[in-house]
């Protein structure tokens, strides 16, 4: 669902007082830790459209390589209530009230399976948002008495995974991507999608991607049904697939 505002609200980056423009970035550059280096960082800072550079930090980061933190100020500004913006329609539930109204209303345990796929060996997220413990004290996936939620872990092939939701009768799939050099989380993304469709069931599976350079719009983009990026927590996942569930049952979540 994309949503947007009133327009006419435009913000600039705020630093030391509001409307300032000041911002901070960080970034490498393929050069020895010297004052040519340091000029050098400065001027692509300028190249980007930065005015009154300053450079806050400049240490070795490897042979021959060299890490910069720069201070910089801005003009650009945006029209915050013009923007358009892809959003999940759900908004999340409590613990017990989402297990007591997906029992109810769907009748049976909702199959989950989650995984990172491809080369992906980064877990974490993954076991986050699936492992019982959960994360920052919300329960994960695996704790919920509504959900039949299964770990794959990580390295899992996306023929695999998806040969696997067909012989689970899965209802949701979770795809966990943290590496994401020359965009290879993106092709990974895709492909799992691909397989799902070529076993003939994407469409009766929800979809979802996750990953510290994953949003919603994006996931969408990828053939996806959401996405979910840093900080989600795993009760605003398992709210999604029960309202997705629900969905394709002719019901609502309320």
């Amino acid at each position: 669902m994309t949503v947007g505002g009133e327009p006419g609200q435009v913000v600039r980056p705020y630093g030391d007082r509001r409307d300032d423009g000041v911002v901070q970035l960080s970034f490498v550059l393929p050069v020895p830790a010297d004052e040519r280096a340091r000029a050098a960082a400065a001027e692509v800072a300028r190249r980007m459209g930065l005015e009154q550079v300053q450079i806050a930090a400049m240490e070795p980061a490897a042979d021959r390589y060299t890490f910069f933190v720069v201070y910089g100020r801005t003009s650009a500004a945006v029209d915050y209530g013009a923007l358009q913006v892809a959003e999940r329609p759900v908004r999340r539930k409590g613990f017990d009230e989402l297990n007591a109204l997906a029992l109810r209303e769907v009748g049976r345990r909702i199959v989950v399976l989650g995984a990172c796929t491809g080369s992906d060996a980064h877990a974490v997220g993954i076991d986050a948002i699936m492992n019982m413990k959960g994360f920052a004290g919300d329960p994960g996936l695996e704790r919920y008495p509504c959900l039949d939620a299964r770990n794959l872990g990580a390295q899992v092939e996306n023929a695999a995974l998806a040969r696997l939701c067909a012989e689970r009768r899965a209802d949701a799939v979770l795809v966990s991507q943290v590496v994401t050099q020359r965009d290879v989380h993106k092709e990974n993304a895709r492909r799992l999608v691909e397989e799902l469709e070529r076993l003939g069931i994407r469409k009766e599976i929800t979809a979802i991607l996750g990953g510290p350079r994953i949003d919603h719009r994006l996931a969408l983009e990828l053939g996806y049904d959401a996405g979910f990026g840093p900080g989600t927590r795993p009760s605003e996942v398992a709210t999604f697939i029960v309202g997705a569930v629900l969905r394709r049952m002719g019901k609502e979540l309320h």
